[in-house]
């Protein structure tokens, strides 16, 4: 249905395009005015103004369609390589993203101009007559002038590269492409976010340290607590030893957390990185369910007490 609607969307203004640039088909303009507007059309677009029949002619049409092919190919070798070369190293990436996307600009950019000088727009006297600020503001290109500035200054600070978990505003995700005038973060769950460069303002970038996954685990008030942490602490260097593809290091007992209703909170804690932050903390939870099962330290559930009165 998307691509049904800009077809639709093309055809007409594709339609518009040939009822503007062809006066003589306005049934609303007298002979004077439809000879004012040709003027002004073929001062601004050159034989475009005189109608359309002479400007699709197979010779320019051939051109046209060998330019736009070989724009296409120069495009598609030169990101092919650049690709590439990013996959070696991740500072690469980083700049590499930056410099596609410029690329892939310069490319349309170029086709318009270029097509257009083919079809014999005389492109020079577009740009003379409208000014080159004026044409800025007209396509509110001041944004993207920002987002352009901002995206640079990202990679050159190196505040976050591509492949490093960044938390933008409540946003936690990996940063898949950093582009000319936007970003790309994807999270745990696949779903993408795309945030424009100039609004990159608050954020945290969770790759340049180790990440810090916590478990809490409540052990009975009736327990030996001295007795529960030495044979935890014993066990602390088998669950390491198991799990050395999630873990950076031994995990450590901080104490006791809390004295809870029902329970009393130990808190262990192990170093992963942002990528395996919460997958370290299942595999924690874990080991230390099956270590308590196994010394038979119990793990209290919530009680009520009722007091009846007499």
């Amino acid at each position: 249905m998307k691509g049904k609607s800009v077809i639709i969307k093309v055809i007409i203004l594709a339609a518009v395009l040939v009822f503007l640039l062809n006066p003589s088909l306005n049934p609303f303009l007298g002979a004077e005015s439809k000879a004012t507007v040709s003027a002004q059309l073929q001062e601004t677009f050159g034989v475009l103004a005189g109608g359309t029949a002479g400007v699709f002619s197979a010779p320019k049409i051939i051109t046209l369609l060998a330019l736009i092919a070989a724009i296409w190919l120069i495009f598609t070798v030169v990101n092919y390589a650049l690709t590439k070369i990013s996959s070696f190293r991740k500072r690469a990436s980083s700049v590499i993203t930056l410099v596609i996307s410029l690329v892939k600009y310069a490319a349309v950019l170029v086709a318009v101009i270029w097509g257009l000088s083919i079809l014999g727009v005389n492109v020079g006297a577009i740009f003379a007559s409208v000014g080159v600020l004026s044409l800025i503001v007209g396509f509110g290109a001041q944004s993207l002038i920002e987002d352009t500035i901002t995206g640079i200054f990202i990679i050159f600070e190196r505040n976050f590269e591509v492949g490093d978990y960044i938390v933008l505003d409540d946003f936690r995700g990996r940063v898949r492409k950093i582009g000319i005038r936007t970003i790309c973060i994807e999270d745990d769950g696949g779903n993408l976010k795309i945030v424009n460069n100039s609004d990159i303002r608050n954020f945290q970038n969770r790759s340049e340290k180790l990440s810090l996954a916590v478990c809490d685990v409540g052990v009975s008030y009736d327990a030996d607590l001295r007795q529960v942490e030495k044979e935890l602490l014993d066990s602390l260097e088998e669950i390491y030893a198991r799990n050395t593809d999630v873990f950076e290091e031994v995990p450590v007992y901080k104490g006791v957390e809390g004295l809870d209703a029902s329970a009393v909170t130990l808190r262990f804690t192990v170093q992963a990185k942002e990528e395996n932050v919460f997958a370290a903390r299942r595999r924690l939870n874990r080991e230390l369910k099956l270590v308590m099962d196994e010394k038979n330290i119990e793990i209290p559930f919530a009680q009520l007490v009722v007091h009846q009165g007499e």
